[in-house]
């Protein structure tokens, strides 16, 4: 597999996220393949797990009044490939609709299949986005 085709896949990547942080539900569910999937790590009940394209689309509908702006932006720090896999460090730091702030870090590990996201893996701070999205509110 030649620098042209990985470099290829780091550009669909690349406008993948642009997309997903635009909150383009429509153009994220276009850039995955028909039987693409998405995990995420750890153990948290409504967030971590594997889910389907159609599944994903679902989720992200149900999180947009989450943030501010109506979506989460994430931000690849560096990026690196190999064949069709794309390794991404990422960030994201997000007004919340209910005025505070969710501040992550990321590593993706997308699989690119014919110009379209087969496969993610998304590993981050559970804690973080468990404090954020999960506790319960304190009085």
């Amino acid at each position: 597999m030649g620098t042209n085709t990985i470099e290829a896949n780091k550009a669909v990547v690349r406008d993948f996220l642009e997309v997903f942080s635009l909150g383009d539900i429509a153009g994220v569910l276009q850039r995955l393949h028909p039987e693409a999937t998405w995990w995420v790590s750890g153990t948290l009940k409504g967030l971590s797990g594997t889910y389907t394209r159609q599944e994903l689309g679902e989720l992200l509908k149900g999180v947009k009044g989450v943030y501010k702006r109506g979506a989460l932006r994430i931000t690849p720090v560096s990026m690196i490939a190999e064949g069709n896999v794309v390794a991404v460090e990422a960030e994201c730091r997000e007004e919340l609709s209910n005025g505070g702030f969710y501040d992550n870090r990321y590593h993706f590990l997308f699989e690119v299949e014919d110009g379209v996201i087969r496969r993610i893996k998304e590993y981050m701070d559970t804690a973080h986005a468990y404090a954020t999205f999960l506790a319960p509110s304190q009085p």
